[in-house]
């Protein structure tokens, strides 16, 4: 009997009890529903905080601040001993914020050459106070308005566009796209190009208003908040907050740290043991996200252990309907050899049955999980999370649904072995004479 013939006799042989086979086949579907949402919701909600994460230059910058008692104490082991001179005060409010040392110093012209001078890092670029109060176009109403003052560390999600030209001379924004109806924009590509008006109050008080270009519309994003604005811009705002008042203080808190490209893990650590030498705390987007996208494997881990033990479940599920079906047909198996069918070829259609029933549960599970889970996803972004543009919940990746099939398909074939074994050692006499 040719592989064909014998993969089409499998098949047929498959549905002989129908009843019995179907209740096989649906303890499998449950595995493979299980196991196909759960890594498609992880893979979305993956996805979209690493897209979120990607909109900093995570690989290329630190953000680095003075240390504080705070910082301190989360890198000490144990409770620090009271000191009048240094110790600080914590608050007896609710939730228990810190009255003092809670806040960094900013950082003077000294600190920032210090940060400069460490090995591994090219340039440093204070984060300089930006505040705005409006924005309107084109003489229109006048709209709260706020800006990214690390936008130079932050790439767009665009919806239309370009990105910023932070070596340009004008000034530029990246405008988020819930002001287009409000500044009377039809469309993403039709803001793009044009010009708003900025206003903002200096600490005198003395109202200013600047004009920028917008170069392009974004998205809204988890970790980027306000609109996006090139150096220039940034620089200009800032310097406005402090017009009319000699040598005030424009100081930043936190400053952004270049680093040189193709660090090795061990030079990044190098140059955050160097700063903490120094007397700052730096970290990477990848740092202060760690614990979320912890949070989300372990979520996603114990999903896809649920589907496991269905998937282990349904394999007891193979092994009782293939002795089943060795028993039932003893006598066939017997006939088959008696007419030259080698032991190989008889465990072969065995396995081949088993596989079946693991290819039709798995590709029902992964049709209805994709089904379900499409529908799902859309319902939610269109209700309770239409706030988180551009996160897709269930992403249903090619290699994922083909990894559901094969394992699944493995686990069936495994699970064959044994009464496909026994078959394969039937005695052609013996099971010819079976009753």
């Amino acid at each position: 009997m040719r592989t064909v013939d014998l993969a089409r006799t499998a098949v047929a042989n498959t549905f002989r009890a129908k009843l019995r086979t179907t209740l096989t086949v649906l303890a499998l579907f449950v595995g493979a529903f299980t196991l196909t949402i759960t890594t498609a919701l992880g893979a979305g909600v993956s996805n979209y905080i690493e897209t979120q994460v990607n909109s900093f230059a995570a690989d290329d910058v630190l953000l680095v601040q003075a240390q504080t008692d705070a910082t301190i104490a989360a890198e000490r082991e144990g409770p620090a001993e009271w000191d009048p001179e240094t110790s600080t005060s914590s608050s007896s409010q609710a939730g228990g914020a810190p009255l003092a040392g809670a806040q960094a110093e900013p950082l003077t012209d000294d600190d920032l050459d210090t940060i400069a001078g460490i090995d591994g890092i090219t340039g440093i670029d204070p984060v300089r106070s930006v505040t705005t109060d409006w924005v309107s176009h084109d003489g229109g109403d006048k709209f709260e308005f706020s800006v990214n003052p690390q936008s130079a560390v932050t790439v767009a999600d665009l919806d239309a566009g370009d990105q910023l030209d932070h070596n340009a001379d004008d000034f530029q924004v990246v405008l988020p796209n819930d002001y287009l109806d409000a500044l009377g924009f039809d469309t993403a590509a039709d803001a793009v190009g044009a010009d708003i008006v900025i206003g903002m109050t200096d600490i005198t008080g003395a109202a200013h208003e600047v004009e920028a270009e917008v170069v392009g519309v974004s998205r809204s994003s988890l970790f980027a908040s306000g609109a996006g604005a090139n150096n220039a811009l940034v620089t200009e705002l800032a310097s406005l907050r402090t017009a009319g008042i000699d040598g005030a203080d424009e100081n930043s808190v936190i400053a952004i740290a270049y680093l040189e490209s193709g660090l090795t893990a061990d030079e990044l650590d190098a140059v955050t043991a160097a700063l903490d030498d120094a007397g700052f705390s730096a970290q990477t987007i990848e740092d202060q996200l760690g614990i979320v996208t912890t949070i989300i494997a372990g979520i996603t881990g114990v999903l896809n252990a649920f589907a496991v033990v269905a998937l282990i479940a349904a394999a007891f599920g193979i092994v009782n309907t293939l002795l089943m079906s060795v028993q039932e047909r003893t006598r066939e198996i017997g006939l088959m050899k008696a007419m030259g069918m080698s032991s190989a070829r008889i465990f072969a259609l065995f396995s081949f049955e088993a596989i079946t029933i693991g290819v039709i549960g798995s590709l029902l599970g992964v049709g209805a999980a994709m089904l379900v889970g499409s529908g799902l996803g859309g319902a939610l972004a269109a209700g309770p999370l239409a706030d988180l543009e551009g996160l897709s919940l269930f992403l249903f990746e090619p290699a994922s649904l083909v990894g559901v099939v094969l394992l699944i398909s493995a686990i069936a074939f495994v699970s064959g072995a044994l009464p496909a074994s026994r078959a394969a050692r039937q005695r052609p006499i013996e099971s010819l004479r079976y009753e």
